[in-house]
């Protein structure tokens, strides 16, 4: 296909602007042009046509907001927005942006309050975000103030329709997106039921980091079974992710979504061991507990979901995690981690879900290889936009393999993608 992306100017010698026409590759979605990476019109249509559209965000986890008036700052896209527990349970999510000015109610990330105040001009908020007062409302000794068919009703916070699926909040500022439910799909709300049964949970940590890239490419980062199996030296030597080892790869919801799972088969050597370059048989940890997970609800199998836009989760020995995804800029994004474990946890099992949290976040014995490629992929692809990325392993369809050497999840997204940008 040759269909017009878009336009984007550069100047001429004269200075005038000069609009140049942005063509998909030919061979479709086994090519990536450069240029998704770096174009800031780009950016600004896929911030409104994904985040602000009729997708479900993540948000965060129940066991993050315990107490009536708990509240956590959180990000849908470029656009900041507050979940809060109110005082008969609920859990609401906002926007973060007061109805005067624009400006953000809440700095912190996270904290306790019995409503909002703007800093700005002190308008104050109920927490399901209703405009209580305005100082100076009705003018001083007579004068200014409020015009008097002004009412507060019309002015409040908007209120993002949310869902709770055991314990996890996600978000959407669509009225007429399909329920969570349906968004998902059956494979991917199968893995959400999974790591997310029903039972109380029970929060163990934050981690956070800024990656000088753009955010589609984590997400294809973890849509990439192929390059586990080659970057992490400690994923493929201790067996935790390997090539040689069964696995499945399902893109789901027209490509947007993704299961990746892999069965952890421990150390081994076998016909495939010799293409690993990083295999390290002489490796040896004097702490197996490391890379030793002990046997609970997963049986071996690690992995998890991509929930489309920029969530994803699963387990990773006996590490539960969330992943979240913040776009900064068209070079930028931002990558959380939320730890977290079930109340019935025993303290051993406590103790190996904080240990195994050491193969992730920005200084991970794993993810800490993920953060530096990214870094110089957005450096080689910033220098040649008109470049294309090659996206042929495993073949040229979308279709679910059980095989790691493949990048139908890549495909699979980036058939989707074309499609809803209009490319």
């Amino acid at each position: 296909m040759t269909d017009l992306c878009n336009h984007h100017h550069t100047a001429s010698a004269a200075g005038a602007p000069i609009a140049v026409q942005r063509r998909w590759p030919e061979e479709g979605f086994t090519r990536i042009p450069h240029w998704v990476y770096t174009d800031e019109a780009i950016f600004q249509k896929e911030m409104n046509v994904f985040f602000a559209g009729k997708t479900w965000n993540y948000i965060g986890l129940e066991c993050e907001i315990p107490e009536p008036g708990n509240f956590k700052r959180q990000w849908i896209g470029t656009r900041p927005i507050i979940m809060v527990r109110k005082k008969n349970g609920d859990i609401n999510v906002l926007e973060n942006r007061c109805a005067h000015r624009g400006a953000q109610i809440c700095w912190k990330n996270t904290g306790t309050v019995q409503d909002f105040t703007c800093p700005y001009h002190q308008w104050n908020y109920d927490l399901d975000g209703n405009l209580q007062g305005i100082p100076f409302g009705r003018g001083v000794m007579g004068k200014g103030g409020m015009p008097k068919d002004f009412s507060n009703k019309d002015h409040g916070l908007k209120k993002l329709r949310c869902a709770n699926r055991g314990g996890s909040i996600w978000a959407t500022f669509a009225d007429d997106a399909p329920s969570f439910e349906d968004y998902c799909g059956s494979e991917v709300l199968a893995e959400v039921d999974q790591m997310f049964p029903g039972k109380k949970l029970t929060l163990l940590g934050h981690s956070r980091q800024l990656i000088p890239s753009n955010w589609k490419m984590y997400l294809e980062n973890l849509k990439d079974p192929y390059h586990a199996t080659l970057l992490h030296t400690f994923y493929i030597t201790f067996g935790l992710w390997r090539a040689d080892s069964k696995s499945e790869n399902m893109p789901t919801g027209g490509g947007k979504h993704s299961v990746m799972i892999s069965h952890n088969e421990g150390k081994k050597v076998t016909e495939a061991t010799p293409e690993m370059s990083r295999f390290r048989n002489d490796l040896e940890l004097l702490d197996k507990e490391s890379v030793t997970p002990r046997r609970e609800f997963n049986r071996g199998r690690v992995g998890g979901a991509w929930l489309f836009p920029a969530a994803a989760f699963g387990i990773q020995a006996n590490s539960l995690k969330m992943r979240h995804v913040i776009p900064r800029s068209p070079t930028e994004h931002e990558l959380v981690f939320t730890y977290y474990g079930f109340e019935d946890d025993d303290e051993e099992m406590q103790r190996l879900r904080l240990k195994h949290a050491n193969l992730l976040g920005p200084a991970g014995f794993v993810s800490i290889d993920d953060s530096e490629m990214l870094t110089q992929t957005q450096m080689g692809v910033t220098g040649y936009p008109e470049g294309n990325a090659i996206i042929e392993m495993g073949g040229k369809d979308t279709e679910p393999t059980d095989y790691m050497v493949t990048e139908v999840l890549i495909r699979g997204f980036y058939k989707y993608y074309r499609e809803a940008m209009g490319l």
